[in-house]
């Protein structure tokens, strides 16, 4: 029986891939300058796709592969996919959710120390041979007793909010709804920024919370105030982030995602103020070889005639 046919749209983890090539054709999108020629050479013969959260696969590409019946992806996000039009053709999207949760959350609470207690600016301090002459380094502020806004109470918002009871923060939330859990619900987003000490955010991508995270709610959190921002870049306004830390209208911030990665602002990289990290929050060895190998069982479940493990939707 001949093979059935994927499109690998990004790479995933050596070992997945290795049983992707073992299992199917694979055909590599990534590895070809003129992406849609090559789509239609082959896109006619490709029943799956695999896919990561910032790729995607769009409506276009998807009518250049009629016979599509899955796309597997490797992330949570999935706001790259154009989800309207997997409908409309009957395709199955899968994505990685659970897995990252708890590493994601761990993010998210060292960033909050690390923003808080200035250790990226203590690491250089020392590193930069300040330490003898300069004396102790400038005192950070604890997040015991702080109050911890969260948008997004979804998994990753849950994991955060039980590390952060853990330290002694108090936790308060802003969700689409109001969910059964005991912490403080707020329901206007400017009003979750006035009354916290830190935001952070755990919501998805997308249209819907698009620079959702602007001037009015920045300067709700005030200059006493930690943005941590673990969810998507598109969720803050990045103009008016800069804007915000350069005329010191919020303290400062911990960021692992932004608007156009993996280019980042000038002026975020120059300021002293804010942490920035890579778009790691998942990375280990450990978790993204979870999450390549749950891509790997989603195809291969629906191959088998069986119920995929996480469709979206």
């Amino acid at each position: 029986m001949p093979k059935t046919e994927i499109l690998i749209v990004a790479p995933i983890r050596p070992d997945a891939m290795a049983a992707l090539e073992e299992t199917y054709v694979c055909h590599h999108h990534y590895r070809h300058e003129d992406g849609e020629s090559f789509l239609a050479e082959v896109g006619g013969r490709v029943r799956g796709a695999v896919s990561i959260g910032e790729k995607g696969v769009s409506a276009v590409q998807m009518d250049m592969m009629p016979n599509l019946e899955i796309i597997s992806c490797f992330g949570v996000g999935v706001d790259a996919i154009d989800l309207p039009a997997a409908r409309e053709r009957s395709v199955i999207v899968t994505n990685t959710p659970d897995i990252l949760s708890e590493e994601v959350a761990d993010m998210g609470l060292a960033l909050i120390f690390m923003t808080l207690r200035g250790m990226i600016e203590a690491d250089r301090y020392v590193r930069e041979g300040r330490w003898p002459e300069g004396g102790p380094f400038t005192l950070g502020r604890t997040p015991r007793g702080k109050r911890l806004g969260i948008l997004g109470l979804g998994r990753i918002g849950m994991e955060l909010a039980r590390r952060a009871e853990t330290i002694g923060m108090k936790v308060s939330y802003h969700n689409r709804t109001e969910k059964p859990v005991n912490y403080p619900y707020v329901a206007d987003l400017v009003e979750l920024a006035r009354q916290s000490d830190v935001l952070a955010l755990c919501c998805p991508g997308g249209p819907a919370t698009h620079n959702l995270v602007d001037a009015r709610v920045l300067d709700a959190l005030g200059p006493q105030g930690w943005l941590i921002n673990i969810a998507r870049g598109s969720v803050v306004d990045e103009p008016a982030l800069i804007a915000a830390l350069e005329g010191k209208a919020i303290a400062g911030a911990g960021i692992d995602v932004f608007a156009d990665e993996p280019r980042v602002p000038e002026a975020l990289r120059q300021m002293r103020n804010v942490v920035l990290q890579p778009h790691m929050a998942s990375a280990t060895v450990e978790t993204r070889d979870a999450m390549a190998q749950l891509v790997v069982d989603n195809l291969e479940a629906h191959f088998a005639g069986k119920p995929v493990f996480t469709r979206v939707g």
